[in-house]
């Protein structure tokens, strides 16, 4: 008994992707990375429009080496 599960490989071209998931309109980031001796500090945020919705993302991190 083969208990493998079975997988089929499909291609897609980008507009069938675009339709299926709604694509990206517009999308935009920015990242901060400041390391003064051994502090370390990284920020970053961003932000995309699209058929779906608007999506805003922010990121921080802060470290002692």
């Amino acid at each position: 008994m083969n208990v493998a599960p079975l997988i089929e490989a499909a291609e897609i071209d980008d507009a069938a992707l675009d339709a299926i998931s709604g694509g990206v309109a517009a999308a935009t980031t920015a990242g901060l990375h400041l390391q003064v001796a051994h502090l370390e500090v990284c920020a970053d945020a961003g932000a995309s429009v699209s058929a779906e919705g608007v999506a805003l993302g922010v990121n921080a991190h802060v470290g002692v080496n």
